[in-house]
C-alpha cells in the first residue's frame, strides 16, 4: 500500500505497508508529483511499517520517474520518517545528508508527536 493524504498547503503525509508493485508505485508516484505541484517549503511526514522491497517492476517505474522526483524534493524542506525498521530508520537519516535543502529525521513507528512537533519547529 501507497498512500498520499494531502493535510494542509504545504504538508504531505504518506504512508507505506506491504510490497508495492508497478503499477502501485506508478499510482503512487504520480499522485506524489501531482499533489506537491504547489507545494512550496513543504513537510512531509512518511509512515512506513512492514515494509518489503519493492518489486524488480517498480523500482524501473520509481527510476522512470527519477527526474521529476528530484525536482520536487525542492519544494520541501522537512521530512518526518516514522518506522518500524531502524535500517529504514538510519536509511532516511543518510539520504537526508545527501539532498542539501531538505532536512530529514527519523523515528520510531509509535513516536508520531514527536515527529509533528519537529515538523512543526523552525528550521534554523
Amino acid at each position: 500500500m501507497f498512500k498520499i493524504t494531502r493535510k494542509s498547503a504545504n504538508r504531505l503525509d504518506i504512508a507505506i505497508s506491504g510490497s508495492i508493485d508497478a503499477d502501485a508505485m506508478r499510482t503512487a508516484l504520480d499522485d506524489l508529483i501531482a499533489q506537491s505541484e504547489d507545494i512550496r517549503e513543504g513537510q512531509m511526514l512518511y509512515t512506513i511499517s512492514d515494509f518489503s522491497l519493492p518489486t524488480l517492476a517498480a523500482i524501473g517505474v520509481e527510476m522512470a520517474r527519477l527526474p521529476k522526483l528530484f525536482g520536487l524534493l525542492a519544494k520541501f524542506d522537512k521530512c518526518a520518517v516514522l518506522s518500524d525498521s531502524s535500517w529504514l530508520r538510519k536509511a532516511a537519516t543518510v539520504e537526508g545528508a545527501l539532498f542539501p535543502g531538505l532536512d530529514i529525521k527519523s523515528f520510531e513507528l509509535d513516536d508520531v508527536e514527536a515527529a509533528e512537533t519537529w515538523l512543526k519547529t523552525a528550521t534554523p
